[in-house]
């Protein structure tokens, strides 16, 4: 949408009614359609000696000046985007793109599965966008009317009355641009909660659906309602973690299908690895149904929403393997089919995550040496969840103390700090050193808290600047943060001495700069260390870390962001492989620097081989090496 037509829409009025009443008037003016026995869309035409055709006028103004039209997919996305951000973040309506919309009902709607009972439905419709083109699809296909398309073939669900409504709309707006003009149509569009719903005391003798189509609501553990919460208790994959909303979708959308029914998501990759979406994956294998994966890996479809998704097309039917292809763009949608691997849901490890490129050499890899996880310790940095009132770079210092602004600050409450997700290929350590205020004693290498009365007496300075902030401090953790002092840390981790540490970025591109620190009072924040039991070790982990392999691995089994940015969290670090070097392998690690020997030299050792820009499996026998190629 338009700035200029968001900026009117939200003067305009924050009423669902007014704002579709407008929307709808501007779409038929501007197509020139008359409605002449539509009720509903009669209802929401605004007359043009009203008061309110003062304000379609200056509206249409602004239409005009932008795009001089609306189409109805305009239509469509203003009905979403003018969605208060209070309902957006609850009930986690997204617009989706009309390519993946088609994408999706192209996929599972076809001439040979249409019988004379189809039903398609979308269990969280929204405003209706993916029941418009399912509804378009099946006039495409049949000679049925628009009239009987809404009456039995087309079936929805939405929490909220409104997106309900629009629904409405819509369709009889579709049907209009089709030269149909009933009075009323008979809409099988329902209110309610998808985690509860009762599809059989709505749709008489029903025995499931022909089709689903949607993308399930993208709302965070945090933000679901405790409602809501409740009822995820009901469904087997929210049994881990603590599950996204778009979880349960999964098994609601299975077993509502028929013997012979599909199932098309846009919805979250996060399942493939995350914690939470383990007992999703396990269902998922259980079923062992006929799925393919269209993964967007680090794309972002949906634009300035930090969502990362993939296309999920499931079948009630019985297979033994997923089909999967990754693509980084809407365009690559056409040709896609020409990437598809298989991956066989036997090779698939529901409790670590799945592995879905490459799987055979990431499986490889995995299966070398010992997991990561059981060798290394992890840390993420540490938390205050007040960085820059604890955190700060001195604007100046004097024999005594650092100054935060103009507040002295003793210096002997002052640790060292740097925050590792600066740490890129050309960063110098001692670039990014800072401060940080650690009102905290060590006792046998662990943090210990000062009491109030210790703090005050012994660093008046630093007391005195925190008391400043102590209102900003409570309100941590929405207000609710369980402190043991008012100025502790918002979290306990990290907070004790670690001498040996690798630290590096949370997120990353190819190659930060991993960097070994061996001062113990050396702090970190907002990224990742590996505590080592010795330097040497660390020193051989940073080689393996900086290797081709390593990020090869990385790229096809950590969580992709945007601008192939990659996760080093230690939940996709865990189930590396490290390789159990003999004492010359040892060797050879601790004093080889150039980086092309080291990789080909682990490569070997882990049994692989690079040909060209792919891998390949080394199958060695007691007479010759030869190669199989995945």
């Amino acid at each position: 949408m338009s700035k200029g037509t968001f900026k009117f829409l939200k003067q305009y009025s924050s009423e669902p009614f007014n704002i579709d009443r407008l929307l709808v008037s501007a779409y038929l003016e501007l197509n020139d359609r008359t409605v002449k026995r539509n009720a509903l869309l009669r209802s929401y035409s605004i007359p043009k000696l009203s008061n309110e055709h003062k304000h379609l006028e200056a509206f249409l103004e602004v239409v005009k000046g932008e795009s001089k039209k609306m189409t109805l997919e305009d239509l469509t996305q203003q009905f979403e985007f003018v969605i208060s951000p209070a309902d957006r973040v609850v009930t986690g309506a997204v617009y989706t793109p009309a390519e993946i919309r088609e994408y999706i009902v192209d996929s599972i709607i076809s001439r040979k599965t249409l019988t004379q009972d189809y039903k398609v439905a979308d269990i969280a419709c929204g405003c209706g966008g993916f029941l418009l083109t399912a509804a378009a699809k099946l006039k495409a296909l049949t000679n049925y009317s628009y009239e009987e398309i809404f009456k039995s073939h087309i079936f929805g669900l939405d929490i909220e009355p409104y997106s309900v409504r629009r629904t409405e709309l819509l369709l009889s707006l579709l049907a209009l641009e089709a030269g149909e003009d009933e009075r009323r149509y008979t809409f099988n569009l329902f209110t309610g909660d998808a985690l509860s719903f009762n599809w059989g005391q709505n749709i008489e003798a029903f025995n499931g659906f022909s089709a689903l189509v949607g993308n399930p609501p993208y709302v965070c553990s945090r933000n679901i309602r405790a409602a809501t919460r409740k009822l995820l208790k009901n469904w087997s994959v929210c049994n881990t973690g603590h599950p996204d909303l778009y979880i349960p979708f999964f098994q609601i959308g299975i077993e509502l299908l028929n013997n012979r029914g599909m199932l098309g998501y846009i919805t979250m990759n996060t399942f493939f690895k995350s914690l939470n979406g383990r007992a999703l994956r396990r269902y998922l294998q259980d079923q062992s149904l006929n799925f393919t994966i269209v993964d967007f890996g680090g794309f972002q479809v949906f634009g300035r929403r930090s969502t990362y998704t993939c296309i999920c097309l499931l079948s009630n039917e019985k297979a033994t393997e997923i089909k999967y292809v990754q693509i980084d763009s809407l365009e690559k949608l056409k040709f896609c089919s020409l990437g598809i691997e298989t991956v066989q849901y036997a090779a698939l490890r529901s409790f670590e995550g799945w592995n879905l490129q490459n799987n055979e050499i990431i499986s490889k890899i995995e299966q070398t040496g010992i997991p990561f996880s059981s060798k290394y310790k992890t840390r993420n940095g540490i938390a205050t969840l007040k960085n820059d009132i604890y955190i700060f770079r001195p604007s100046k210092k004097d024999k005594h103390y650092y100054y935060h602004g103009d507040f002295p600050i003793e210096k002997e409450i002052c640790l060292s700090i740097v925050n590792s997700n600066l740490l890129t290929t050309e960063t110098d350590i001692h670039a990014i050193v800072e401060k940080v205020i650690f009102p905290y004693h060590f006792e046998n290498g662990k943090a210990v808290i000062f009491s109030e009365h210790q703090f005050k007496r012994s660093y008046p300075r630093a007391f005195k600047y925190l008391k400043t902030k102590a209102d900003i401090l409570s309100k941590r953790d929405n207000g609710h943060g369980n402190y043991p002092e008012w100025f502790a840390f918002g979290r306990t981790q990290s907070l004790e001495k670690m001498r040996h540490k690798l630290l590096f970025p949370h997120i990353t591109p190819h190659s930060p700069n991993y960097t070994i620190n061996s001062d113990e009072k050396l702090l970190f924040y907002n990224g990742v260390a590996v505590i080592g039991k010795n330097l040497n070790e660390l020193i051989i982990l940073k080689k393996i870390m900086s290797s081709r392999l390593f990020w090869y691995y990385i790229e096809r089994s950590s969580k992709p962001y945007s601008a192939k940015y990659f996760s080093l969290s230690k939940n996709y670090l865990k189930q590396f492989g490290i390789y159990q070097f003999n004492h010359s392998e040892t060797e050879f690690m601790l004093k080889e620097n150039e980086q092309s020997k080291i990789d080909d030299f682990l490569e070997r050792l882990y049994g692989i081989n690079l040909v060209g820009n792919r891998y390949e499996l080394l199958i060695r026998n007691q007479t010759e090496d030869s190669t199989l190629t995945y």
